[in-house]
C-alpha cells in the first residue's frame, strides 16, 4: 500500500530533524518521491516574514 507522511514546520533545520527520523525508520527501497515546499507570507504590522517549510515523503508501506 502508498502511504504518505506529512511535515510543516517554521524552520527549515526543524523540517530536516523530523524527515530524517522519519526516513531512518522506513526501508530505503520503499522511498518512492520527497515533495518540497515553501511559502512565505509578510507580516504588515510587524514588517517580517513567515516562512512555512513543508515536505511530503511518499513511500510503500
Amino acid at each position: 500500500m502508498i502511504q504518505v507522511k506529512l511535515f510543516d514546520r517554521e524552520h527549515e533545520k526543524d523540517l530536516e530533524k523530523e524527515m530524517n527520523r522519519f526516513l531512518k525508520g522506513i526501508d530505503e527501497t520503499s522511498l518512492l518521491d520527497i515533495k518540497y515546499n515553501v511559502a512565505a507570507m509578510a507580516e504588515e504590522e510587524e514588517e517580517e516574514q513567515i516562512y512555512c517549510f513543508s515536505a511530503m515523503i511518499i513511500y510503500k508501506a
